[in-house]
């Protein structure tokens, strides 16, 4: 891989990716409609909304691989998740086909499963049981990738990400906490492994109190460097002052599944 697209360079996790990726991608080009306010000189930005097809058609020229990491990243109304995240996504896969990029690492999400019970290990090859408007949205970008892996020939990999940050804050991100080293390991491994076609992997580091079985990761070579146990304690010190959720507490996908919540049994 030599020319590698990042979109949603702007956001929390694109700012984590911004400082990891360039020495291992040097010509590593950013994305977003808004150019972060911490820019370097020594970065190549280059702005596009996702939902204008021409934009993004120039964008993807000459681009060898991309970490799609761009669109709306939590729920919303249907309006802004339907242009960001499933027109938006379909502009990108095409204009990436027509360009000819080789790889595209999708950024899904645990909210496209968010649904499974907690106590209930899962993995990749479940059927989608999506916790919000935000999690169908990722539901569709995982099917939209097998499709072009399949149709088109693209090498692609999707990422149920869990929660990228320092550490795991309450007892819920115990399960689903992703260091930002290891998130970069699972984006190597889709931009560069020889075996990948069509992937469904999880971004999430070690725990003891993981729900997801991702043995596939371990195959492809992921050995994450992050360990939720060492934030036990504190996370559940921070958990114990939360105002209890009877609906979220039960499911992966937490506050997700409790929003807007109106199942009567």
């Amino acid at each position: 891989m030599r020319r590698i697209l990042l979109t949603g360079a702007a956001g929390d996790i694109g700012t984590r990716l911004r400082a990891l990726l360039p020495p291992i991608y040097p010509d590593l080009v950013l994305s977003d409609r808004v150019a972060p306010a911490d820019l370097k000189p020594s970065e190549t930005f280059i702005p596009a909304d996702l939902t204008n097809p021409s934009a993004i058609a120039e964008l993807c020229e000459g681009v060898d691989g991309i970490l799609h990491f761009g669109g709306y990243s939590v729920e919303g109304p249907w309006d802004d998740i339907l242009q960001a995240n499933i027109i938006g996504c379909y502009n990108l896969f095409e204009a990436g086909r027509k360009a000819g990029v080789k790889r595209i690492v999708f950024a899904s999400s645990n909210h496209a499963v968010g649904f499974y019970p907690r106590a209930k290990k899962i993995g990749a090859n479940v059927t989608a049981r999506p916790d919000s408007r935000y999690g169908v949205s990722k539901v569709f970008g995982e099917a939209l990738a097998a499709l072009y892996a399949d149709k088109h020939g693209m090498r692609v990999t999707c990422l149920r990400i869990g929660n990228v940050a320092d550490k795991p804050v309450d007892h819920r991100r115990l399960s689903i906490w992703l260091k930002p080293e290891d998130l970069v390991q699972l984006c190597r491994i889709g931009l560069e492994h020889p075996a990948i076609q069509f992937e469904v992997l999880y971004g999430a580091s070690r725990s003891n109190f993981a729900w997801w079985d991702n043995s596939r990761a371990h195959e492809l070579g992921y050995r994450p460097v992050g360990n939720a146990d060492d934030f036990e304690h504190e996370a559940m010190a921070a958990q114990a002052k939360l105002a209890p959720d009877a609906v979220g507490e039960n499911f992966q996908g937490g506050s997700f599944c409790s929003a807007g919540y109106s199942r009567s049994s």
